[in-house]
């Protein structure tokens, strides 16, 4: 193996629901920051992310409008010279955070950052973050460096996944939420084992799990939003036999190398 080849790495470090740091050849991209206690009336039971995980990015993307999502609160405390990519009709709200560099994105389109490309990808999803709002678009993003990321965001299962990367080393997607039922345009851990027979990873974490929890509901219930990616997991091994799942708690990081194996989970 080269040296240039063995250099090539890319590590995700779980944040929470769906905000994971994607660390591409050196490059660190934030994905839909969501980074304090409570939203809403949703409660974070996780701990909270530590600064270094939002200080000294090189890029956030941000999949689409809900406020799960796109959270200003979040926003806030990054960089505002930070570049970030998001969806249609979003980049007025971004630009009043004070955000110097926002850009618009529409599925296929592709930004440079640094030695990575960001490219948007189309997502299955509602889109409007409220009643009155404009409606924008619903995006994933491929981050490739040496090594493809897929950042799903929320979405539905659709069949233009097979032809997003022609090899991907880590898929990111969705397997849950937060209350009593998903609907379809929301993955699940059925659909989303179906998404790596066409995505076809080497590696797959689940995302959108084990974070945000409604206060009402009895501890009983909310224990069930934990295992939705043991369920995942199961599925996966029936579905996609050949794709490595790695499960893990918010705050976890795991690395890939440019022969798709583990160096390490923190």
């Amino acid at each position: 193996m080269s040296a240039k080849t063995a250099a090539a790495t890319l590590a995700a470090t779980f944040v929470g629901h769906s905000t994971v740091l994607l660390e591409v050849d050196g490059v660190r991209v934030l994905t839909d920051p969501l980074l304090r206690r409570r939203v809403g009336a949703l409660i974070r039971h996780s701990p909270s992310p530590p600064a270094s995980v939002y200080r000294d990015l090189d890029a956030v993307v941000i999949s689409h409008a809900h406020i799960d999502h796109l959270d200003v609160p979040s926003l806030r405390l990054i960089d505002k010279t930070t570049p970030v990519l998001a969806p249609q009709a979003t980049k007025r709200l971004i630009k009043r955070l004070g955000f110097a560099d926002v850009t618009e994105m529409e599925a296929g389109e592709s930004r440079d950052i640094g030695r990575v490309r960001l490219t948007a990808t189309p997502a299955v999803h509602g889109v409007t973050r409220h009643p009155m709002a404009v409606p924008g678009n619903t995006l994933g993003y491929l981050v490739q460096g040496r090594l493809t990321a897929y950042f799903a965001g929320d979405t539905g299962l659709f069949d233009e996944m097979a032809g997003l990367a022609d090899d991907l080393a880590l898929a990111l997607l969705p397997v849950g939420g937060w209350g009593p039922r998903l609907p379809e345009d929301h993955l699940n851990p059925l659909t989303a084992a179906r998404a790596l027979r066409l995505l076809r990873p080497s590696v797959a974490v689940p995302i959108h799990w084990g974070t945000l929890y409604p206060p009402w509901l009895p501890p009983a219930f909310n224990a069930q939003f934990g295992r939705w990616p043991i369920a995942f997991t199961r599925y996966a091994a029936h579905l996609a036999p050949s794709v490595e799942v790695r499960v893990l708690a918010p705050g976890e990081t795991t690395r890939i190398d440019a022969a798709r194996r583990e160096r390490a989970v923190t």
